[in-house]
């Protein structure tokens, strides 16, 4: 079954309200849908990452540059195009964003396999499980937004289905951010899932200082929470500080990146991100490293593909969602036949490929390109 053509549409949503994490704001819901046709008519539907200012260029290189290397492929020789596409990164000016586009495009010949063959990708992947914990991200910082808020958001989120909650944290000291995450542990309770992520916010002794104080309140995981300079040196000083996990891996933009945090013992859990960091082939390669280091693999959003990847190895954790349509209008609205979600697990769609299906008529109100 060959590659006929590609198609990649930028969309770019505006949110109601403007999210805020330790080091960034949200005001925009963006991605990228790849369709690949093939000569037998069989087509992909899936969509890939929160580009929130290239979309439309990461879709010019999917359809210009990258299309024409793929056209007459067949889609099982997956590795060999993955391959070709990489070779872009040597002389690109901004390889990461040719990584993105390379996950879009793998992400799309991994659902067409899937269809091809009539199973999902997660029994393509190791099939390991058919349904996979759930937790949402929130916590943001708002305009009036205290501590003590935090704790009916929580009560919210239970109620709504999650398994807990990543808590953002990182924006303001950690004795501020301590107090939040006490009131959130308050209002989850003692089964729910709370982590917490800085984004890169604070400096190593700040990390430290803020996971001893949060330690009492069963934390799953403390995510990125040193600067980017020397985020993994400073990661291996606090993880030595602290009892609590550390989880990091969403900012890297290869496997290699992943493979320098194992070298420099920085993480107990990697969320490596499908959609940043040249798809589901490289997230294999990044899953089988972590397996054998004792490692365990989280993923950075995207339910619709996280949980096939996350569902497919023993070493998975659990997938990670916005469940408020104010922050992710896609999760609810353009994604058609969202899986189901009960007492927080979400199972894991069982038609071919991801069985992934879209709302047309939001994605051309929406379409940037």
């Amino acid at each position: 079954m060959k590659i006929e053509r590609i198609e990649a549409i930028a969309i770019s949503i505006p949110l109601n309200k403007t999210f805020s994490g330790s080091s960034y704001q949200v005001t925009h819901r963006a991605t990228v849908v790849t369709r690949i046709h093939t000569e037998s008519g069989l087509v992909s539907e899936i969509y890939n990452g929160d580009e929130r200012e290239h979309g439309a260029e990461i879709a010019r290189i999917i359809e210009e540059e990258m299309a024409p290397l793929l056209v007459g492929d067949s889609i099982f020789a997956w590795e060999r195009s993955w391959e070709k596409l990489f070779r872009m990164t040597i002389r690109a000016a901004h390889r990461p964003l040719v990584m993105q586009a390379i996950a879009c495009v793998d992400a799309a010949i991994w659902d067409l396999m899937g269809k091809a063959l009539g199973v999902n990708v997660c029994r393509l992947l190791g099939g390991y499980r058919e349904e996979v914990p759930i937790i949402a991200i929130a916590g943001y910082y708002l305009p009036g937004k205290t501590p003590r808020d935090l704790a009916p958001e929580m009560e919210w989120l239970r109620s709504v289905g999650m398994a807990g909650c990543k808590v953002k944290v990182g924006g303001a000291t950690p004795e501020v951010d301590a107090e939040r995450v006490r009131y959130a542990r308050e209002g989850g309770g003692a089964d729910f899932l709370i982590a917490v992520d800085a984004n890169r916010g604070w400096s190593v002794e700040e990390a430290s200082r803020f996971a001893r104080l949060v330690e009492p309140y069963d934390i799953a995981w403390f995510e990125e929470p040193c600067h980017w300079h020397d985020d993994a040196r400073g990661m291996a000083q606090v993880r030595r500080a602290t009892s609590i996990p550390i989880n990091a891996g969403q900012s890297e933009v290869s496997g290699a990146g992943i493979r320098r945090l194992l070298d420099a013992s920085a993480v107990d859990i990697v969320n490596f991100d499908a959609s940043e960091g040249g798809g589901i082939t490289e997230w294999r390669r990044v899953a089988a490293a972590c397996a054998l280091q004792g490692v365990r693999m989280a993923h950075h959003e995207e339910p619709q593909i996280a949980s096939h990847m996350i569902g497919a190895v023993p070493h998975g954790i659990c997938v990670e969602c916005f469940p408020d349509p104010d922050r992710d209008p896609i999760f609810p609205g353009m994604w058609v036949n969202p899986p189901k979600i009960h007492e927080g697990i979400l199972s894991i769609p069982q038609g071919p490929g991801f069985d992934v299906r879209l709302d047309w008529d939001m994605i051309r109100r929406y379409r940037i390109n």
